[in-house]
């Protein structure tokens, strides 16, 4: 069972428009309305592959309601806990060339007992758990160093630990050690300070979260491919996609395609790669089922291209 823990989640709204014209009247040609957060996405993929998951997140409000609703609609067992600000709300706009520009609203400030509240709900589902997936931005009232302690508990009881965030909460958590960091080419960036050129640059940065604490580095380096840096060594993983219809997601569903093969060495990449490459192929924030995945198309090897240059390269 894969446990994913959502500090501030969100209904997402997405609307696909031809074109981002400001100050225009635009006219969407398509609307999604899904539950989001990165930890509510990566629970969302793993119910779509048919396997177990259950997602602890607080939720509040209408909005925090309806999340509720919508999982349960998509058999994902929720862990709520009831927080009194509404959960927040954000919006995707994705045009027809696949550019997505987001508007994500800061959410509700969970007070102490709150967070104690959440901290306890993880703590009660975490002993059925192969994998904890703690993802996504911190919500007001937790501090940086939360993440942190969250990992250090689950170790204690013996879980595993996947960690998608970034910025003070990422560098804190690492001191922890979570057994798998799933930053992008940006936050890889941040995490070390300095830009990235080339693939080379993204696996000397991933070595160096290794060093900081990370056990393995899962790095989404976008239109490029995906790395993974481990004990055993490096690999790079790329894909065939046709035509990218909305990327909102697809990180997610390249972490929950990643722990349900395992978690670890080529074959995961592997899962990730297809799983990420069917997500952007999908609208709104869909997540692929087995028949979207396209493991043909997959290419994963030892021989990691460092001098390729980056086709968004990070400053």
């Amino acid at each position: 069972m894969i446990l994913t823990v959502t500090p501030n989640p969100s209904l997402d709204r997405t609307y696909e428009v031809p074109v981002l014209e400001r100050g225009e009247v635009i006219r969407a040609s398509g609307e999604r309305m899904d539950p989001g957060g990165k930890g509510v996405n990566v629970s969302r993929a793993v119910a779509a592959a048919g396997r177990c998951t259950l997602a602890v997140l607080p939720l509040g409000g209408a909005p925090g309601a309806l999340i509720a609703e919508l999982l349960d609609a998509q058999g994902i067992e929720v862990a709520p806990v009831p927080v009194a600000g509404a959960t927040r709300s954000n919006i995707a706009l994705a045009e027809a060339d696949g550019v997505l520009t987001k508007i994500n609203a800061p959410g509700p400030e969970l007070t102490p007992a709150e967070e104690e509240s959440l901290l306890g709900a993880v703590r009660t589902h975490s002993a059925d758990a192969d994998w904890i997936a703690c993802c996504g931005s911190l919500p007001l009232g937790l501090a940086p160093s939360w993440y942190a302690d969250v990992v250090a508990r689950a170790h204690s009881a013996g879980a595993r630990i996947a960690l998608d965030t970034s910025g003070p909460a990422l560098l804190q958590a690492l001191r922890a050690r979570p057994d798998v960091v799933k930053p992008n080419a940006e936050e890889l960036s941040a995490a070390v300070g300095r830009p990235l050129s080339t693939v080379g640059d993204a696996v000397k940065a991933a070595e160096e979260l290794r060093a900081m604490g990370a056990r393995a580095v899962l790095a989404s380096l976008g239109v490029d491919g995906q790395l993974l840096v481990d004990d055993d060594g490096a690999w790079f993983g790329t894909a065939r996609v046709a035509a990218v219809r909305s990327n909102v997601g697809a990180g997610d569903s390249s972490l929950a395609g990643f722990l349900i093969a395992g978690g670890s060495g080529p074959e995961a990449l592997a899962s990730a790669v297809a799983h990420g490459a069917a997500a952007v192929q999908l609208p709104g924030s869909v997540m692929p089922t087995p028949a979207d995945l396209d493991p043909a198309s997959v290419t994963v090897t030892s021989d990691v291209p460092v001098d390729r240059v980056l086709t968004e390269p990070v400053s």
